[in-house]
């Protein structure tokens, strides 16, 4: 089990996305052979490969190059901010430049690379190194012609290299229908890498593809690579699977009728939000909105244009009552724009991922996709924009896309695009009475309750307002038509008032009359009584007169007896 966990230890290659598709790295204590045709990076590859290992992981680095001398390589290499003099002087890199003369190679039995083990052999032992760069085999063996001899050879480099410990990058260039021009390197190689250059509508394209891993899973596809000031960097087209953390924190949208429509508390945070319609419905409104409510919490947010120009955004925002420059100027947002066609998808990509990692935002807008398709196709830019989405979701960053619909943009922005949101937003022209009016509703917002209706809104002074859905005979009214059915409504309510305040008065007047015969009848009942009181108390005296005389007449017979 030792050995076998032994045998797919792996050395972290320094270039940035490489050991995501590599599961770690390139191969530990073996060589790894990286092709391509010229111009395609491998030189700059292998390099990269050493200065980062000397650099992050303080593993000291062997480059051997036969085609450049020292003050060559550092000058290309500088490109990409490495000071490769510094390096050597603190003994961190040794660089060996070894001139070899083809027309001088004498194809014999005794041809060995005996010379070749010496210079490597000191060179490794000057500097401790735990990494090494060959650039490039067919300097050595382009004068030979026997496949024997050659194969021969190849396999002492190789084995040579792996009984030194070090873990070896090999450039070469690629061949005719094989993947090297001899097409016998890849074969005793542990790990094959290939470069490639492709150009299509003008635009360049480089790819990366890992043909052969040996003892290891690795991703198979072609990945986009890019060269730039910060070095190389390999895209993969999405993690190796999904498990990204998820927020349970919600965000406002910055538009307040809006986070109403989404529960009161609008998205979630980290989720991927996309705001289609046509021309002219306030789509980088609401984007604009969504940065300014992240700014106005204290956050990061970066706004990516394709159309409009930065200062073009801020004065066209300030109608609408919002003022982007403050939060420039508070060092809050950061605005990164460029025409599609400037550059291929993958780069826009690797600027979007640069400025995503230097800025540290918190909220991200794109504006709009749909310009993309100018440099790629609709796959591609689906694929785009999944690398894109799956890296914003990975930092947690709450990423807003625009996008045109149009019938002939449908499987860009919809059919491609829509599937990979959490959320989708529809802003559409409402048209009647001759006038063209905008509504907005929620398409779908995954894990929120959210509304049904369509809700008209207005892009005014103070910024963009919902307006609470108005129906008539089951439509939504907008506009003069919203206007005429309100004032219709204003006077059937001012109708109803003066009825209920006649029916009012009617009651009142009854009230009163009935309130009178009360009183009339509560009168004469009162009067009734108090003549029964005075005839029951005249019977009652008579009574009592009576009794007293019959009293009388019985006392005066008693007194005669």
């Amino acid at each position: 089990m030792n050995n076998f966990t032994k045998a797919l230890a792996k050395l972290p290659s320094g270039i940035r996305g490489l050991d995501e598709i590599t599961g770690g790295g390139l191969p530990k204590g073996r060589a790894s052979l990286v092709c391509g045709g010229a111009g395609s990076g491998k030189t700059l590859f292998a390099l990269t490969y050493l200065v980062e290992g000397a650099l992050k992981y303080g593993e000291p680095g062997v480059f051997m190059c036969f085609e450049e001398n020292e003050e060559e390589l550092a000058a290309n290499i500088a490109s990409l901010g490495y000071d490769l003099d510094s390096l050597i002087a603190s003994k961190k890199l040794s660089v060996d430049y070894v001139h070899v003369e083809r027309s001088e190679i004498e194809e014999t039995g005794e041809y060995d690379l005996e010379g070749l083990f010496v210079r490597l052999d000191y060179a490794i032992k000057s500097v401790g190194a735990k990494r090494v760069g060959l650039d490039t085999l067919e300097a050595l063996f382009g004068g030979l012609s026997n496949a024997g001899v050659l194969r021969a050879e190849l396999r002492r480099l190789f084995r040579w290299l792996k009984d030194q410990g070090v873990t070896s990058i090999i450039t070469a260039e690629r061949g005719e229908g094989a993947l090297t021009r001899h097409g016998l390197e890849e074969y005793v190689s542990d790990c094959v890498i290939m470069l490639d250059q492709r150009v299509a509508e003008q635009v360049a394209t480089r790819r990366l593809r890992v043909v052969k891993y040996r003892g290891a899973a690795h991703g198979t596809n072609e990945y986009p690579f890019l060269i730039d000031s910060d070095g190389i960097s390999v895209l993969p087209v999405t993690s190796i699977e999904l498990a990204h953390e998820v927020s349970k924190e919600r965000i406002s949208t910055g538009v307040a009728g809006l986070d109403e429509m989404l529960g009161g508390k609008g998205f979630w945070r980290g989720s991927s939000i996309l705001v289609s319609g046509m021309a002219g419905t306030g789509k980088s409104t609401m984007a604009a909105h969504f940065v300014d409510g992240a700014c106005r919490r204290g956050e990061k947010a970066v706004y990516f244009a394709f159309e409009e120009s930065p200062h073009q955004i801020v004065r066209n925002m300030r109608s609408v009552g919002l003022d982007l420059q403050q939060w420039v100027d508070a060092g809050l947002l950061r605005f990164s724009a460029s025409r599609p066609t400037f550059w291929g998808l993958e780069m826009h990509l690797a600027r979007m991922h640069k400025e995503v990692e230097q800025f540290n935002p918190a909220v991200v807008v794109v504006d709009p996709i749909y310009n993309l398709s100018a440099v790629g196709s609709a796959n591609e830019v689906r694929l785009m924009l999944l690398r894109l989405i799956d890296h914003l979701k990975s930092r947690q960053v709450s990423a807003m896309f625009t996008a045109i619909d149009a019938d002939n943009l449908k499987d860009v922005e919809h059919a491609g695009v829509s599937s990979l949101m959490d959320s989708w937003l529809l802003v559409q022209t409402i048209e009647g009475n001759g006038e063209r009016n905008r509504g907005l509703y929620v398409i779908k917002a995954r894990g929120i309750a959210h509304s049904n209706h369509i809700r008209e809104f207005l892009l005014s002074d103070q910024g963009v307002q919902l307006r609470d859905v108005c129906l008539g005979e089951g439509e939504v009214l907008t506009g003069s038509a919203r206007a005429a059915q309100e004032a219709r409504e204003n006077e059937m309510e001012v109708e109803r008032q003066l009825a209920l305040a006649a029916k009012q008065r009617e009651a009142e007047r009854k009230r009163s009359v009935i309130e009178a015969q009360i009183a009339a009848l509560q009168a004469e009942l009162e009067a009734q009584s108090k003549e029964a009181e005075l005839f029951a108390a005249r019977q009652r005296a008579s009574s009592d007169a009576a009794v007293m005389a019959r009293k009388e007449i019985a006392s005066m017979r008693g007194r005669g007896k």
